[in-house]
């Protein structure tokens, strides 16, 4: 029987609640197709800060690089905005990025049905999209040096340095393009490259690796104009690639075309090594303990987990149809409510998904 190490890191806010939802499944869907999940938790975030006084305890880090896979709640929350900024719960989620090695982020947009009317957009322009967004993780303005605040000329100056190598490049490229050979053929490769030098090398490293790809086809957006494309048209997109600070803003763009950021899984992939599998939302400290969440984002995490990270795709496609049938059903949690449907927490919510397994 096929035996799988997963790291659950409930984190912060909401997290918790979300993680407990998503054990349940997992454990429901490995029994049923015979395979067996090993479990161990550890803090991340501001419940590590509580735990050790470092939103990355080093144990932490161990844990997740020995395992096969990652599941990561959420985490962020407004108690911690005053500490310095490498000692926020968001610099801990960029040391385990770094430390895993994670380049390539993974964000499908797949529009659910029964949500299409939760959308802001008319359901004519939403209906059938399925597009991925493939974000570099690990490089770009995020991480580009020199980087800080200084005194000049009486002044306070800050600044950022965006910068990537062609290795950058071509190793999330071609993540994106064999995504695309897996999916609908299309490469829609989104920078700067009428202002930005760095853009300029991104496009050009792109066009170069199009003659190992000959069945995909490639185009490039101005991240401006992809923007609103998005907006205007998202059917038109499949695999859409880009780098960290664009991919940041467009993946959430995307995700709003759902109706709700609370649907969404993401993937952070290394070359080698476990993955780390995550919704898109935050933590939401605000509905913290209240049950309330919505924990389908968590749950179809996990699916991803599954099939992308340890290859188990019945399992993943029983979690994902247990999604839509509740949805159809008119089961909704409060951010998706609407006329007509049964509203129920987190743990409600959880029971009938264990249900329609």
């Amino acid at each position: 029987m096929p035996q799988h190490r997963v790291v659950l890191l409930p984190g912060d806010g909401i997290g918790p609640e979300i993680t407990a939802v998503a054990r349940q499944l997992l454990e429901a869907v490995s029994v049923r197709h015979g395979f067996t999940l090993e479990f161990s938790e550890a803090p991340i975030g501001g419940s590590a800060i509580d735990a050790t006084g470092e939103p990355l305890p080093a144990s932490t880090l161990e844990a997740c690089k020995a395992a096969d896979a990652v599941l990561l709640a959420a985490i962020g929350s407004p108690r911690f905005d005053a500490l310095p900024r490498e000692q926020r719960p968001e610099s801990g989620l960029l040391a385990l990025r770094s430390g895993m090695e994670l380049f390539a982020n993974l964000r499908p947009v797949k529009i659910v049905p029964a949500l299409i009317g939760a959308s802001s957009l008319r359901p004519e322009v939403v209906e059938g999209v399925d597009l991925m967004v493939v974000r570099e993780l690990t490089g770009g303005i995020y991480f580009g040096k020199p980087k800080g605040r200084v005194q000049a000329d009486g002044e306070e100056r800050a600044f950022n340095t965006m910068t990537y190598s062609d290795s950058e490049v071509d190793r999330i490229a071609r993540v994106a393009f064999k995504l695309a050979c897996e999916r609908r053929g299309q490469l829609c490769s989104v920078d700067k490259a009428n202002v930005l030098d760095v853009s300029q090398l991104w496009r050009d490293r792109v066009e170069g690796m199009k003659g190992e790809y000959a069945a995909v086809y490639v185009s490039h957006l101005y991240v401006d104009n992809a923007a609103m494309q998005l907006v205007r048209d998202p059917r038109q997109f499949d695999v859409v690639l880009t780098g960290n600070l664009f991919g940041d803003i467009l993946s959430d763009i995307s995700a709003m075309l759902t109706g709700s950021i609370g649907m969404l899984p993401s993937a952070s992939l290394g070359s080698e090594g476990p993955g780390l599998y995550e919704p898109v939302h935050g933590s939401a400290p605000d509905l913290a303990g209240q049950d309330k969440a919505n924990p389908m984002a968590m749950v179809l995490s996990a699916a991803m987990m599954l099939r992308t990270g340890l290859k188990q795709n019945a399992a993943a496609d029983d979690l994902e149809h247990a999604v839509d049938r509740v949805l159809a059903a008119g089961f909704r949690t409060g951010d998706l409510m609407s006329e007509g449907c049964t509203s129920l927490g987190c743990q409600a919510m959880g029971e009938e998904l264990l249900k329609t397994l």
